[in-house]
C-alpha cells in the first residue's frame, strides 16, 4: 500500500511514519507537511534516503497539489492540523482554514479517487467530560475551544461525505499524546525543557485539570490499525486509562528530572478551560484487538528521557528571538509576573 501521510513532519505524524515503514516492509509513503512552525524537518532527516519514503513540502489546502498526490496513492492519513489550544484562543482563522477547509479538500480528492482516508482528530471534540463519565463514539460533540470547534468541524464533513457520497472515511479520537518530537508549546515538552533550564514550570489555574496521558507510539499503532481494519464511516476512541490531574503530572515529571517542585508556578488559567477529558475506548479494543503497551510512568519517563538525550532538537527551537520564544513571551510573561507558587504566596521568580 502508498499511503499519503499529511502532516508527516510533526509529532504523531512523524511516529506513525517512522513506524509504519519499520513494520511494513511492502508499504511506501508519501509525507506532506507545510511545515509550518511545528512541522520539523529534523523529525524525518533519518528517512531522507529512505527507499520507500518521498517527502514533498505543501499545504492540504492546495486543492491542485491534493489530487496530484491522492492519484498516486491508495490511502491517506491525515494528521495535518493546528494543535493547540492556547493558540486557537489567539489566532483562530488558521484552525478553520487547515482543520475544516483542509479537511473537506483532502475528502474532495478521495471522493474523485476512491480513497480510503482517516481523519485523526481528539477527544476534545467531547468537551469538558464530569467526573465519573466516560465519552463514547455516539456520544454529541460538544467543542469549547476553537480548537477543538475545528475538529469537530472537520469530523462532521467526514461524516457528510461517507453518507452523501460513500467516501471510506474513518475518524479516531485520540487522548492527550506525548512522546517523543513533540513541539514545546505543549506541557510535557515545554515543562521538561523549562526544569531542564530552571525555568519556572507555569501550571495553569490550580492544576487539577484531568487528562488520559497516551504515548505517540501507542497512538500511531491504533491509527494503523484503524486505517487497515477500521469499518468505514466509524468512529474509534483511542485512550491509554491514564488519567491523572496536569499537577500530578508536573510532581512526577520533576521527580523523574530530580529537579525541586518550587518550579512549580501557578499562573491565571485560560479561558474556558476544560475540566477533564475521558475517553471510553472499548470499541477499538473488543473490535480490532488494540491496547497501549505502556503505562502511565512508562509513557511519561520514556518521554522525558527523550527530551533529555536529545537537546540539539529541543534547543534549536528554543533559541533567542525564534517563533517559540515570541509565542512563549506572548503567552506567559504576563502569567508569570502574576504568578503564585503551591501555598497560593506570590511567586517571586
Amino acid at each position: 500500500m502508498k499511503i499519503l501521510v499529511t502532516g508527516g513532519a510533526g509529532f504523531i505524524g512523524s511516529t506513525y511514519v517512522h513506524q509504519v515503514l519499520d513494520q511494513h516492509a511492502d508499504d511506501a509513503i508519501v509525507t506532506l507537511d507545510a511545515l509550518t512552525y511545528a512541522g520539523n524537518p529534523a523529525n524525518l532527516l533519518d528517512l531522507s534516503d529512505h527507499p520507500r519514503h518521498t517527502f514533498v513540502r505543501g499545504d492540504i489546502s492546495d486543492a491542485s497539489l491534493i489530487d496530484d498526490l491522492v492519484r498516486e496513492c491508495d490511502a491517506i492519513v491525515n494528521f495535518a492540523a493546528e494543535t493547540h489550544v492556547d493558540r486557537s484562543l489567539l489566532e483562530p482563522e488558521a484552525f478553520l482554514r487547515t482543520n475544516v477547509h483542509g479537511v473537506y479538500v483532502l475528502l474532495d480528492a478521495a471522493r474523485r479517487y476512491g480513497r480510503r482516508i482517516v481523519q485523526v482528530s481528539t477527544d476534545e471534540v467531547y468537551g469538558d467530560v464530569p467526573a465519573g463519565i466516560f465519552s463514547t463514539e455516539e456520544d454529541q460533540l460538544a467543542p469549547r475551544s476553537p480548537y477543538a470547534a475545528a475538529k469537530a468541524g472537520g469530523e462532521l464533513f467526514c461524516h457528510s461525505f461517507f453518507v452523501s457520497y460513500g467516501v471510506d472515511v474513518v475518524v479516531t479520537r485520540g487522548a492527550n499524546t506525548i512522546g517523543p518530537r513533540q513541539y514545546p508549546e505543549k506541557i510535557v515538552p515545554l515543562f521538561v525543557t523549562n526544569a531542564l533550564q530552571g525555568l519556572p514550570l507555569p501550571v495553569y489555574g490550580d492544576g487539577l485539570q484531568v487528562r488520559d496521558w497516551l504515548y505517540a507510539g501507542d497512538h500511531a499503532a491504533a491509527i494503523d490499525l484503524v486505517l487497515r481494519h477500521g469499518k468505514p464511516g466509524e468512529a474509534y476512541n483511542i485512550g491509554a486509562d491514564n488519567e491523572r490531574p496536569n499537577i500530578e503530572l508536573v510532581r512526577a515529571l520533576l521527580a523523574h528530572l530530580g529537579k525541586p517542585e518550587s518550579l512549580i508556578t501557578h499562573v491565571p488559567d485560560r479561558p474556558g478551560h476544560d475540566r477533564r477529558y475521558a475517553l471510553n475506548w472499548t470499541k477499538i479494543r473488543t473490535e480490532l484487538g488494540w491496547e497501549p503497551a505502556r503505562t502511565f510512568a512508562q509513557t511519561l519517563n520514556e518521554t522525558i528521557d527523550w527530551y533529555m538525550s536529545h537537546p540539539e532538537w529541543w534547543q534549536a527551537i528554543r533559541q533567542p528571538d525564534s517563533e517559540f520564544e515570541t509565542y512563549y513571551q506572548r503567552q506567559y510573561a504576563w502569567r508569570l509576573a502574576s504568578a503564585t507558587d503551591e501555598n497560593g504566596a506570590v511567586a517571586t521568580k
